[in-house]
């Protein structure tokens, strides 16, 4: 078929309302009411899909792949054989390359409006693209299941070759409004009782930490600001997801809490690791309507397989076979407290 063109697309039960891009599978908008009834827009986002299609998005909103987050000098082995990767974050490779799946335009597969209106998106990713081997289809389902949940479905199916399948949703939260300054009083609660430490260059170590008396203790809830100043330019660590209460096959990943809308989002996730990320590198982008984001403006929680996963033994496997399915669910529900 003929290349699909960039557009947006509208998810509004009547409670919520999410504009979602079949560029890079995009969250452009999404609003929830607050406390009053009042609703605003809560992730940072760019004007235009223009602004979006010339890289001006530091990955806002968008699903990141083949392999989100970052592989170690750009190099891992399957089966034998030695892959390069390009190096688009030196000296690692980070979020499938200089081309990843936040740039693709995606095929809409399904449009659906109503009471729990949905959108299916589908792109194939060729056998040696940014490096990576086989074909794989990756498909993303976008649904408000109630009146303030959304759900988002990923599943990648490689055709011929195994390969390495990571897939991560990228967007930046200010429960407050994508408009207000910064997250910090936002307060956090994170079901993870380690941490993947890192090295100079935010590539896993391969240790998994103990939180326990160190500023990533999420494990109850606390305001973010308290300790952001204790790890460098702020958080930017994959959380290993292992004491969240189940439910429907997905674990509690992370509550957050805006003081002032006293909007709440509890995540829900099936994959084991969550990158909790404070805009750290953030630093005057020209939003929308005119805001310009500054560091901190907005907080990501990346659902994933921890990092660097292919070049780390003891982390949970990343590869995916022919004949087997890549799966990753998401539930974001938001609720005034």
């Amino acid at each position: 078929m003929a290349n699909p063109k960039a557009e947006i697309f509208e998810l509004n039960n009547g409670t919520m309302q999410v504009l979602v891009s079949n560029l890079g599978c995009t969250i452009t908008s999404l609003s929830v009411p607050d406390k009053d009834g009042v609703l605003s827009d809560v992730v940072l986002g760019l004007d235009s899909l223009d602004s979006y299609q010339k890289g001006l998005s530091p990955y806002f909103g968008c699903i990141v792949g083949r392999v989100a987050n970052r592989i170690k000098d750009g190099k891992f082995r399957l089966d034998g054989v030695q892959y390069s990767l390009p190096l688009n974050n030196p000296p690692n490779s980070l979020h499938g390359g200089h081309v990843g799946y936040d740039k693709k335009v995606w095929e809409v597969v399904e449009y659906a409006k109503g009471e729990t209106p949905s959108i299916t998106l589908k792109y194939h990713s060729h056998d040696g693209e940014e490096g990576y081997p086989g074909d794989v289809t990756v498909t993303a389902t976008y649904t408000l299941t109630s009146s303030t949940t959304l759900r988002l479905d990923m599943e990648g199916v490689p055709k011929d070759k195994p390969t390495i399948i990571n897939l991560a949703q990228h967007t930046y939260w200010n429960l407050a409004g994508h408009d207000k300054a910064n997250i910090l009083d936002h307060s956090i609660q994170i079901l993870a009782n380690h941490v993947t430490p890192v090295d100079q260059n935010s590539v896993p170590t391969g240790e998994i930490m103990p939180v326990k008396g160190t500023p990533f203790d999420f494990t109850s809830e606390k305001r973010i600001g308290n300790t952001i100043n204790e790890v460098g330019i702020g958080y930017d660590h994959n959380y290993v997801l292992d004491c969240g209460e189940e439910k429907a096959g997905l674990r509690h990943a992370a509550k957050v809490r805006d003081p002032l809308s006293s909007r709440v989002l509890n995540l829900w996730t099936n994959v084991p690791g969550v990158q909790f990320y404070t805009a750290n590198y953030v630093n005057g982008i020209a939003g929308k309507g005119g805001v310009v984001y500054e560091k901190h403006a907005g907080l990501c929680l990346e659902t994933q397989g921890f990092p660097n996963a292919i070049n780390q033994p003891n982390f949970p496997s990343i590869v995916v076979k022919p004949g087997e399915k890549y799966q990753h669910s998401m539930l974001f529900e938001f609720s005034i407290e």
